[in-house]
């Protein structure tokens, strides 16, 4: 391990911003443009600026960095890991607040995605990260956008402060289940990592003043042993008053714990439990962790199949109100012989897969165990998920638009959320067409194999499941930039069966 104590804050920036490029809990990436000649101000040379995007849609640059990228762990697969001889640096709370401020104030970002590697132990490093984020919204009156990670076995009582800090906290998975994290991250535990997402999730409610116990919210304390397997039921975790000791920075304020309070028991699987309380509340009124939590599990280092995967999410989304599953597809930057050679490079496809289920997931109504199962339990690399599912259920197609309930209209493919619900809207002063579905957003190219208007299909076609594959396939899927070339076909033969082949007319634009 290579140590460096006297960096410029530039030269940590370069660092601490290219050791955060594997944290995937942003939804894209940056550009390497620099600046031009003449008048203008600005250039977006790649130092740590990623894209999210905001609740009306709008794109906004973060500041993507880590804290530091010094780590107690030696999880096999991380490029921070412990046993790696790579130039080591760290920030401090004054540098992280003035760096954001700075590149604020010259239009660069928004908002803030900190992260770090866990230095000297959890609980050091989520204070540090904590008093970040307290010197940005106390001392610099910061408003912006601010994501920071949690550190898994951090003290409850500094989880809860950063909560009150930060506007959404993202707790990593790491790998989807607990036999990976295992194997690859021994030093991690799955009780560690769910502990402080039961304790967001709790918070947020009390802090919204939801009821534990109503309707909507039964199931998340009552089947918590039917979570899939590889998502452990938490145990009792009695809270005690913390002492910050064992850090270097002086200038650190503390958050005030509650210390009368010796005896309480933080029970996250009871509905009765309070997760608030344990700090006294900072001034400032932004409510616990507003923009929810999120996590993110590293795809193809570990043997599991799609179907373990999304229902890991599934049971994410349902037992912990996770906002987003992030997936990232693993990049082999060690030698080591626990981790898998993959000849094709980084699963990118099949991460491209598992995000087009996700969103199914999380707004189509379907469920895991609709999409996949364990006789088959990997997605088609050469359809979405949406046209698999399809295409095994043929006897529920051709729908009707005309007729059709908003939920089956969201289940035929080509029919988004946005077209679904105009075609709702619209069918009640009128008797749709074709054209008018094109003109909605509908993408006839595929839906036409499943769908009727006043009876009648676009165009004669058979439904069947070989030939709608193929004439699907035919379409060429635009997928990211990067994976299509990861697709391989096969040269058929001679002895190969071929039934039947049909010739669909080009669709002629009306007038």
């Amino acid at each position: 391990m290579i140590i460096q104590e006297n960096l410029s804050i530039q030269k940590k920036l370069e660092i601490l911003t290219d050791a955060a490029k594997y944290d995937v809990a942003c939804t894209s990436s940056g550009v390497d443009r620099k600046g031009t000649a003449g008048p203008g101000m600005g250039n977006a040379v790649a130092a740590g600026i990623c894209h999210s995007f905001a609740a009306d849609g709008r794109c906004i640059s973060l500041l993507k960095i880590l804290y530091t990228n010094e780590c107690i762990f030696d999880c096999k697969y991380c490029i921070n890991r412990s046993s790696n001889d790579v130039v080591r640096t760290s920030f401090t709370p004054d540098e992280i607040a003035t760096l954001t401020m700075e590149f604020y104030r010259r239009n660069y970002i928004e908002g803030l995605f900190l992260s770090s590697g866990v230095i000297k132990s959890p609980n050091h490093t989520m204070e540090l990260l904590c008093e970040s984020l307290r010197l940005l919204r106390e001392v610099y009156h910061f408003n912006g956008y601010i994501h920071c990670k949690a550190v898994p076995g951090a003290d409850p009582a500094l989880i809860e402060i950063t909560g009150w800090y930060a506007d959404r906290m993202s707790i990593n998975l790491e790998l989807p289940t607990a036999d990976g994290l295992k194997a690859l991250a021994p030093h991690k535990t799955r009780k560690n990592i769910l502990r402080p997402m039961k304790q967001i999730q709790l918070g947020r409610n009390e802090n919204l003043h939801l009821p534990f116990m109503n309707e909507n919210n039964k199931s998340i304390y009552n089947n918590m042993d039917s979570v899939a397997s590889s998502l452990t039921v938490l145990e009792p975790l009695s809270v005690q008053p913390y002492s910050y000791q064992g850090c270097s920075h002086n200038n650190i304020s503390k958050p005030q714990v509650i210390l009368n309070d010796t005896s309480h028991n933080f029970n996250l699987t009871s509905p009765d439990s309070s997760t608030l309380g344990l700090v006294k509340r900072p001034s400032m009124n932004r409510g616990f962790v507003p923009a929810g939590q999120s996590t993110q599990m590293i795809i193809g280092a570990t043997p599991e199949s799609d179907y373990q995967i999304i229902s890991v999410a599934e049971a994410l989304y349902q037992n912990f109100d996770l906002k987003r599953v992030f997936y990232s597809a693993f990049i082999r930057v060690n030698e080591d012989n626990s981790l898998p050679i993959l000849p094709g490079g980084p699963p990118l496809l099949r991460e491209h897969r598992l995000y087009q289920a996700d969103w199914l997931l999380r707004f189509y109504g379907f469920s895991a165990s609709e999409l996949l199962s364990e006789d088959r339990p990997n997605f088609n690399v050469l359809l979405d998920p949406k046209c698999n599912w399809a295409l095994g259920h043929l006897e529920v197609f051709p729908v009707e638009v005309n007729k059709a309930d908003y939920y089956t209209l969201l289940r035929i493919p080509g029919i988004g959320v946005k077209s679904a619900g105009r075609i709702v809207k619209a069918r009640k002063t009128t008797r749709l067409s074709f054209e008018a579905l094109k003109k909605m957003g509908v993408v006839l190219k595929r839906a036409l194999y499943f769908i009727t208007c006043n009876g009648k299909m676009m165009y004669p076609t058979k439904i069947e499941e070989n030939y709608i594959t193929n004439q699907l396939i035919g379409l060429k899927e635009k997928l990211p930039l990067g994976i299509g070339d990861q697709i391989t076909y096969q040269q058929m033969s001679l002895f190969d069966d071929v039934n039947f082949k049909y010739d669909i007319p080009k669709f002629k634009e009306p007038g």
